[in-house]
């Protein structure tokens, strides 16, 4: 019996041994938080939290004080904490304290500590106003700590005269009511509390309210970056845009009108070609001056555009200074070509057309063909255009040249632009005008805009406008079938380069097919423009088309 009560109490012993091994080590925390906290008229908080540990005290203590309380929208409440300090016995415990993620971080060398740990600080800018001129003390007195705590109480003391009083806690995102609270009676007129266990990390919040005049309000508020912040549609904000847009296209308005408008002569239009009666139910187009389908373009809308260059290649061929050869394909699936022959002719060649004609058509008597116009001719277009703006000035229709006047302006608009972008890059950033930054874009924007039309004709150059709009107007509606019998190919020809700028040049094209009284091939029944055996007039407007196309990819393939 001996033996086996010694084996059973050895037994007993090893399991007893090996249950403590098995035993997890209990985490160093807290039997309680006890907060006496006082807050003064002056708005100053001061807390002063006692923490007593359950066991012996962890290495470190680490308590994260918030360092803003974020309201609504964009709002933020900044706090001012100081005098932080961390006693045990007596005992300065000399803490760490830093400013980290926007938290003020209290960090405590406890290794050792026996006592209880004292944790003291103030802090301003608890007391925030409210609607009605009173204040609100709003603070998380637990906040941050980093070891659990079973028990939590506390007494705020504060000027009597309170409304009313609160207590929050739990995990910071969702807290709920403390476990007890009161405060304002006449056995307790201070704000006390309590509460318990709370984790790590979590938070017991106070508040209590003040009417006017009794607790002075110390918040510090700043303001969170957002878009809606930014662009706040608040009153000011918008009559601040609306006014930059007012006062803004006012100006642009009278830049315009001083400066892009064009000069007013006596009224009589410059006509550039007109349809002159000859005989009964018989019209004959004739052209007036020199005035030539580059030149209309131009005048026209105040650039040299592709068109303003083919109508010229097709004028030059109408004169008789240029021959279009459609040549036959070369298998049933090639593509069409064409040559483009110089010839002699009497007509005074401007200098834009001397330009052209010497860049697709260099030698006399010999085809360029338009498949192999070479890469050295891209840049005579430029000159081309060069020269055109040129003569719209030299012949005073512009005081100066139209693509000048647009990059001038242009320059000036981008210079705005920039500026503008700038200047709405920290409106939006810095206050909440970012609609008053949007408003000086759309002014940059719209001076661009302005710069294209900033252009501006002299007396004789309105003139001539009001002549081309005439001219227009015949083009669109004289009837085809009214020119004088047996001349129509010819007064069609020389309609076709002004009709190719101005519009309309599909009719006069279809006047040009019914023109050919009879079933047989037209190779060469127009001078300007000669093409297979088997051609018809009838396959001219898919021809012209063709070669526009062609003669387009070539000469503006930039």
């Amino acid at each position: 019996m001996r033996h086996l009560s010694r084996r059973l109490a050895a037994v007993l012993l090893l399991v007893c041994s090996l249950f403590m091994v098995a035993l997890p080590a209990r985490a160093a925390g807290a039997s309680s938080y006890v907060v006496d906290a006082a807050l003064g008229a002056d708005g100053v908080l001061t807390v002063s939290a006692t923490v007593t540990f359950d066991g012996q005290a962890p290495d470190t203590v680490t308590q994260r004080l918030a360092g803003h309380l974020d309201g609504d929208g964009d709002v933020r409440y900044v706090y001012d904490i100081s005098n932080v300090k961390a006693t045990a016995a007596g005992k300065d415990l000399q803490p760490a304290t830093s400013v980290e993620d926007g938290y003020t971080v209290i960090r405590i060398p406890t290794k050792g500590v026996t006592g209880p740990l004292v944790i003291s600080y103030q802090v301003r800018g608890t007391t925030l106003s409210v609607a009605d001129g009173g204040t609100k003390l709003q603070w998380r007195v637990l906040q941050g700590l980093s070891i659990p705590v079973t028990e939590v109480k506390g007494e705020i003391k504060a000027p009597a005269g309170a409304r009313d009083y609160g207590c929050q806690s739990g995990p910071p995102a969702a807290p709920t009511t403390c476990a007890t609270y009161s405060g304002g009676t006449h056995d307790s007129p201070n704000l006390t509390f309590t509460d318990g266990p709370r984790g790590a990390g979590e938070v017991v919040s106070v508040a209590i309210n003040y009417p006017k005049g009794i607790v002075a309000a110390t918040e510090n508020i700043t303001h969170v970056w957002s878009l809606d912040r930014a662009f706040s549609p608040g009153l000011k904000e918008l009559l601040a845009a609306l006014a930059a847009l007012v006062l803004g296209g006012l100006a642009l308005y009278a830049m315009h009108r001083r400066a892009g408008r064009d000069m007013t002569g006596d009224g009589t239009p410059t006509l550039v070609g007109e349809f002159n009666p000859v005989g009964a139910g018989e019209s004959e187009f004739v052209i007036n001056g020199d005035v030539r389908p580059g030149h209309v373009g131009t005048v026209a809308d105040e650039h040299v555009d592709q068109v303003d260059v083919l109508g010229s290649i097709l004028d030059l061929a109408v004169r008789g200074h240029l021959r279009i050869t459609q040549l036959p394909r070369e298998t049933e699936h090639s593509f069409t070509d064409w040559s483009l022959t110089r010839r002699e002719a009497s007509s005074t060649l401007a200098p834009f057309e001397k330009t052209l004609l010497d860049a697709i058509a260099p030698s006399s008597g010999e085809g360029t063909r338009v498949s192999q116009l070479a890469a050295s001719v891209v840049p005579a277009v430029g000159a081309v255009q060069d020269d055109l703006y040129d003569e719209v000035v030299s012949r005073g229709w512009f005081s100066v040249r139209p693509d000048q006047t647009r990059n001038s302006w242009r320059r000036w608009g981008w210079i705005a632009f920039a500026v503008a972008v700038v200047a709405a890059a920290l409106l939006v950033a810095f206050t909440t005008f970012g609609l008053l930054g949007l408003a000086l874009v759309a002014l940059a924007l719209g001076l661009l805009f302005v710069a294209q039309e900033m252009p501006a004709r002299t007396a004789s150059g309105a003139s001539l406008l009001s002549g081309l709009r005439a001219l227009s107007i015949s083009l669109d509606t004289h009837p085809t079938n009214q020119l004088p019998k047996g001349r129509e190919y010819e007064q069609i020809s020389q309609i076709l380069p002004y009709a190719v700028v101005l519009g309309g040049w599909e009719r006069w094209l279809d006047a040009l097919v019914a023109a050919d009284g009879d079933a047989d091939a037209d190779p060469e029944d127009l001078d300007w423009y000669h093409a297979p055996a088997d051609w018809h007039l009838s396959d001219l407007p898919a021809s012209l088309d063709a070669f526009v196309t062609a003669v387009r990819g070539r000469l503006f393939a930039r």
